[in-house]
């Protein structure tokens, strides 16, 4: 596996496999790698000749007061897991590198960024899209592959590279979860013993709310109901910033079923925020 951790050297290494018509996939993370980045990291390598995969704990996407300073670090045992996975390329900058001294353009992606998550964590989306278009622009990828779990995410990257006619292809790709449910994610090892038990009423919530409206005769608003009393019967959840069904491609709020349909979830347990959310189609 080579490392780079300097953007002109990635991006001249990219361009000696695209010149020789190789493919690369890109898998974008944060680092403290578990089984949802490595099953994206599988589906790259099946889908690509080349399979590089950046790590990069991306300061303008966190708020105040958020977790930058705390979230989950674990660059050795990330290295381990990308070898064994067969990685060809660990791309691993330095912020000074991505962002030097006077950077001053941001991306802002109008509506959807405002929406769900964004309307609790302002300026969270523009802070994603600036970085996913740095990390596109110098790694050139075919393909660039995220997880379900974060969907306004991966709503907010596809409107970006539609409207900015990124020659790239976004792959979305199913959420990975515990045995019990809960989403994997890199902050539930924020989670106590206890949070951590709580937490997989998220889950329940979701898979519930969506057989009810595979079963017929309930409403969004018997859905939002449903998801709210569950949670609220949760009493280690100390917030529920927003449970609903929502539009899968404005990510608005929706009185009545569509073909598609989001249902989608983010709760504080203690001071912990994770999200999730399902997708039910008829």
């Amino acid at each position: 596996m080579e490392l780079i951790r300097i953007p002109r050297i990635m991006l001249e290494t990219s361009k000696q496999h695209l010149s020789k018509g190789k493919t690369i996939g890109l898998v974008p993370t944060m680092g403290a790698l578990h089984e949802g980045h490595l099953s994206l990291i599988k589906r790259a390598k099946s889908e690509n000749d080349i399979v590089a995969v950046s790590i990069f704990v991306n300061p303008i996407q966190f708020g105040q007061n958020e977790d930058l300073d705390k979230y989950p670090r674990d660059t050795e045992g990330d290295m381990e897991k990308l070898k064994s996975e067969g990685v060809d390329i660990l791309f691993m900058p330095e912020v000074k590198t991505i962002y030097p001294a006077r950077f001053s353009t941001y991306i802002t992606v109008k509506d959807l960024s405002d929406r769900l998550c964004g309307a609790f964590r302002p300026g969270h989306f523009s802070g994603v899209a600036t970085v996913v278009c740095k990390l596109f622009n110098i790694v050139m990828p075919t393909r660039a592959y995220f997880g379900q779990k974060d969907f306004q995410q991966t709503a907010v990257i596809k409107r970006t590279a539609e409207d900015l006619n990124m020659n790239v292809e976004i792959v979305v790709c199913p959420t990975m979860r515990e045995s019990d449910g809960l989403a994997m994610s890199s902050r539930n090892a924020y989670l106590s013993h206890g949070e951590r038990k709580a937490a997989s009423v998220i889950y329940k919530a979701l898979k519930t709310s969506s057989e009810l409206i595979k079963a017929g005769n309930v409403n969004t608003a018997d859905i939002q109901k449903h998801m709210h009393d569950m949670l609220k019967a949760e009493p280690l959840i100390s917030e529920t910033q927003y449970a609903g069904v929502y539009d899968a491609d404005a990510l608005d709020e929706i009185n009545e079923f569509k073909k598609q349909n989001l249902i989608a979830i983010a709760v504080k347990i203690g001071s912990t925020r994770l999200i999730d959310n399902m997708l039910v189609e008829f």
